[in-house]
């Protein structure tokens, strides 16, 4: 009897080593060896080889055989370039409890009852719980058959007795091939089972929907070959505690990874959203500081997003820096810029910056927006209700060009607003609506009614960064250059000597 083994394999890679060590070998990943059982396997050769394949001049190969077919799902339809291709593999991510199942259940159930036969495999739930399902989502069909099964050759049988079009497991990593020695849900039962899918799905021209779990960390539990091995991977996000939800590309061999899909989960199951701007914008109160609306990209739709800040004295020793829906080191840099370049100190403060809706925004566009939100939160001056904010902010303060300008201005002005802050260089505005053109973050902060020194401009005492570099180049054109001295002192009188004393 042949000797069964423990070695350590790389969840990254595959590289497998004979103990664990905290950095792979293979691909030098930080702790990312898993421990597996290393059994001989008695594999039939044909099962491994499958028929062989003619080789055919390229121009005779026939793509209609390939064309999508339409799930029923407006949005899903949008990410996936306009439904499922026969033979393609699909693999959905998400957090648990987030809406995988449901997706895929209004999806197979609508491809059912447009004449596809369907078969859904559930290796997690029972198949009374996934009638339940069913039933309130109004997904009984006929031509969508349900199984309750894990291993993956008694799933191959099912399929060659139903010859579906479409087969659904959920999930990938609760099946397993017997073959294989280790518990289901290892690199090795993972990888395994996604491949003998993959080959049942090109050579019956069958389209598989994988559904994968996801790790702490949020990327695909189980080997980064499943990511390879198939044809497309789409990412289902969201914030629980919203209604949104939120359908991406991350790979696609049949078009663009640039869509956007989005949900919102109600009663009856996940319902598309087609404005989600309104949605966004529904809940609006106007007139508080700390407010602003940024036009944002996400993929190739414009999305208006509300930017919530709040700031508060703090007697702590590190003040507190919360960022939900935008990215934490980027709010720290907007901190960093406002006190240098504007002089709006916040060491003092506590800062709390929020995307309202649930929306994760982490493109560079949305910085000048958020740092004027956290200005308009600090001096407690309300940015206009009929303007909008874009640019990407530098570390000097100069605010730079975004992408897809005009379409994030388009879609503002659909929705009613009149007045965008945006950078020098941007395109022209649509009819209707006027462009506030800022070459730096003082000049932004202008434009609502703040000046550079941290003080409403109508109660100014202090004069503004933009205003004392003019009084500077005043006094120089009255005296000469010799006030503005080699090391920057500029206190000396232009017939002062060097070691005389210094003119008050």
């Amino acid at each position: 009897m042949a000797k069964i083994r423990a070695v350590f394999r790389c969840t990254e890679c595959g590289t497998s080593s004979p103990k664990w060590v905290g950095r792979c070998p293979g691909c030098e990943e930080w702790n990312s060896l898993v421990e597996e059982i290393d059994a001989p396997t008695s594999i039939d050769p044909a099962l491994v080889l499958g028929a062989r394949d003619t080789p055919v001049p390229i121009d005779e190969v026939d793509a209609d055989e390939w064309t999508a077919r339409p799930t029923g799902i407006d949005e899903l339809d949008r990410v996936l370039g306009g439904g499922l291709v026969p033979g393609s593999v699909t693999l959905v991510g998400g957090e648990p409890g987030i809406g995988k199942s449901t997706l895929l259940l209004q999806a197979v159930a609508a491809m059912a009852a447009s004449g596809e036969r369907v078969l859904y495999v559930s290796a997690e739930e029972s198949k009374q719980q996934v009638r339940l399902r069913a039933e309130r989502l109004d997904a009984l069909q006929p031509s969508l058959w349900l199984a309750t099964e894990t291993a993956v050759p008694h799933i191959l049988a099912s399929v060659e007795e139903l010859a579906p079009t479409v087969l659904v497991v959920d999930s990938i990593q609760t099946v397993h091939t017997p073959e294989i020695g280790s518990a289901a849900g290892s690199v090795a039962q993972v990888r395994e089972s996604a491949a003998r899918l993959v080959g049942a799905a090109k050579s019956r021209s069958m389209a598989v929907v994988l559904v994968g779990h996801v790790t702490k960390e949020g990327g695909l539990a189980g080997p980064r070959v499943l990511e390879h091995i198939v044809d497309t991977v789409l990412a289902f996000e969201g914030d629980r505690h919203h209604a949104l939800r939120l359908l991406r590309a991350v790979k696609h061999r049949f078009g663009a990874t640039d869509q956007l899909g989005l949900f919102e989960m109600t009663p009856a199951g996940l319902a598309g959203v087609p404005d989600p701007s309104r949605l966004f914008l529904a809940d609006r109160r106007r007139g508080v500081a700390g407010s602003t609306i940024v036009p944002t990209m996400e993929g190739d739709r414009p999305l208006l997003v509300e930017v919530q800040a709040l700031v508060t004295s703090s007697h702590l020793p590190s003040p507190r820096r919360s960022a939900q829906g935008l990215d934490a080191g980027r709010l720290s840099l907007l901190l960093a810029v406002l006190g240098e370049r504007a002089r709006l100190g916040f060491a003092e403060h506590d800062v709390y910056a929020l995307a309202v809706g649930g929306v994760r925004m982490v493109e560079p566009a949305v910085d000048l927006g958020t740092a004027l939100a956290l200005a308009s939160a600090r001096e407690d001056v309300p940015v206009p209700d009929d303007m909008v904010v874009c640019g990407e902010l530098g570390l000097g303060g100069e605010v730079r060009q975004v992408a897809h300008a005009d379409r994030r201005l388009a879609e503002a002005a659909r929705l009613g607003f009149t007045r965008a802050i945006v950078p020098s260089h941007a395109p022209d505005p649509p009819a209707g609506m006027t462009a506030i053109r800022v070459g730096t973050l003082v000049e932004a902060l202008l434009a609502i009614g703040i000046t550079a020194s941290g003080r409403n401009a109508s109660r100014s005492a202090r004069p503004s960064a933009v205003e004392e570099e003019a009084t500077v180049l005043s006094i120089v054109e009255l005296f000469g250059d010799g006030v503005r001295g080699d090391d920057g002192d500029r206190t000396r009188g232009p017939d002062t000597p060097d070691d005389g004393p210094a003119v008050g």
